[in-house]
């Protein structure tokens, strides 16, 4: 997405009312380490190290809506149960969600409960009914539902058939829309769309689609062939199917198909990126985007969502540097601030992966410099590099140096395929930077003792190593320069 069209559209975010509306489920992520099979049964022990607790499918979507600067009105049903206690906490913790939610105490709340070590889903548990709420509940869904969307330029409706999407609750969504003159999208998981009716929106994934229509859905082809039936089937004024990394297609009556490709994009967890996609369309759409800007946005935003763990939401802040990497030379893209490498790491850190760091000036880059590097990145699985700044080399290594400045030096180390980030620092060592990547490994040439090593004490203390790299002998910057000076005598 264009730079300008997204920061208008993040400038004109702020103050949109949203309403979410549909299932709502709270999501629960048990993470550890397997090193062990149970002698009990052929199954992996799981020594469990974290636990979270988050909104999902409405929920999620609402999170999602706020986080992107919108202001949301969320409807659900939930049990009088704990797990309806915890939903209701978890709405009250979200700022910029105004919770409207039902209780029913004959139902239970949903619950999805995943086991995950080293970034890879072992066992999903679920506590759900699929029974429709009926009687006096869904007469006060349908009441709240008429007071939350008020003001709405969009209504969200997610249907995961968990019982709180009835004929009812669509009918006052629509009506509700009318009123507002606001847009109804509609995300749902049924073997049918025709009972939404004319809906401005439904946004089923490509299997879904297929699965409605009974037509493949893997080529362009086979894509516009399951939509123009899906229009003869439905109702609704348009369809948007999303497609993975196949991008984005979408069908609107009276107009030829339209397929938006996407960015290749590193997948971590695919949990929730359909309600990552629908909170960007919808805010997009409340903000009066065209829809063209309402599904890049909505890209990039789950483009963001699935490197995180969980059903994770994605900040302005976020898109902004996603839209800017994508733009970017891969080298380009390698180099990042103190706060970026945070955010990164956490993130190889949740998938299992084990962080390395070391740091220099790499003024004139070697050999030695290569083959240090390539070492360090043996010990681990992502490589993370300090790299002295200007003012910094100069003060460490005198006037004259760096001879190569800082960006030049930054790009060509990015370009190694050792070298995972580059993180330009400017005081005279990187302990600040070793604190905020807390890795596992710090890498330093063998001519320090590893008492000399700074940071070594830190990286103990939180259990990590300290190794000391061999040192190509012959090769330096020093030694390149003073070749250089003798060169051009």
């Amino acid at each position: 997405m264009d730079l300008s069209a997204l920061q208008h559209l993040l400038g004109m975010a702020p103050g949109r009312r949203v309403a979410c509306v549909g299932d709502l489920m709270v999501d629960r992520f048990v993470y550890g380490e397997v090193s062990r099979v149970s002698p009990e049964a052929p199954v992996p022990v799981l020594a469990r190290s974290r636990e979270l607790m988050m909104l999902g499918a409405c929920g999620n979507v609402a999170r999602n809506v706020a986080a992107l600067g919108g202001e949301v009105s969320l409807v659900g049903v939930v049990g009088g149960d704990a797990e309806g206690a915890m939903a209701l906490r978890l709405v009250g913790e979200e700022a910029g969600v105004e919770g409207y939610l039902v209780t029913d105490p004959a139902r239970p709340t949903t619950l999805k409960t995943r086991f995950v070590s080293g970034g890879q889903q072992l066992l999903r548990v679920d506590l759900e009914t699929h029974e429709p709420v009926s009687g006096e509940v869904e007469q006060r869904l349908v009441r709240t539902i008429r007071d939350a969307a008020k003001g709405a330029g969009a209504i969200l409706l997610s249907d995961y058939g968990k019982g709180v999407v009835t004929e009812a609750v669509i009918a006052v969504c629509r009506e509700a829309a009318l009123e507002s003159g606001g847009r109804l999208v509609v995300d749902s998981k049924a073997r049918s769309f025709a009972r939404y009716g004319a809906v401005d929106m439904i946004k089923p994934n490509a299997a879904e689609l297929g699965h409605a229509t009974d037509l493949p859905t893997e080529t362009d082809a086979q894509i516009e062939a399951a939509l123009a039936r899906a229009l003869e089937l439905w109702e609704a004024k348009a369809i948007l199917v999303t497609r993975a990394s196949k991008g984005i297609s979408l069908a609107v009556r009276g107009q030829a198909i339209r397929h938006f490709p996407t960015a290749p994009r590193e997948v971590f967890d695919a949990s929730g990126a359909g309600d990552t996609t629908l909170a960007a369309l919808g805010l997009a759409l409340a903000a009066n985007a065209p829809i063209e800007d309402a599904i890049a946005f909505a890209q990039l935003a789950s483009g963001v969502a699935v490197g995180k763990a969980g059903t994770a939401t994605v900040s302005p802040d976020e898109l902004i540097e996603a839209a800017l990497s994508a733009h970017m030379a891969p080298a380009e893209a390698k180099v990042a601030t103190a706060q970026r490498m945070e955010s990164e790491v956490a993130r190889w850190r949740a998938k299992g992966l084990k962080v390395g760091f070391t740091n220099g000036c790499f003024d004139i880059l070697h050999k030695g410099h290569v083959a240090y590097l390539s070492q360090s990145r043996g010990w681990c699985d992502r490589l993370v590099v300090g790299l002295n700044s200007d003012a910094s080399v100069r003060a460490l290594k005198g006037e004259g140096r760096p001879v190569n400045d800082l960006e030049s030096r930054a790009l060509v180390l990015a370009g190694l395929g050792s070298v995972d980030l580059v993180v330009p620092f400017e005081e005279d060592t990187p302990v600040k930077l070793i604190q905020a990547a807390r890795p596992d490994v710090l890498v330093k040439g063998a001519d320090y003792a590893e008492s000399e090593v700074v940071g070594h004490e830190l990286v103990k203390d939180w259990g990590g190593e300290v190794k000391l790299a061999a040192i190509v002998e012959g090769y330096s910057t020093t030694a390149a320069i003073a070749r250089m000076k003798v060169g051009h005598r």
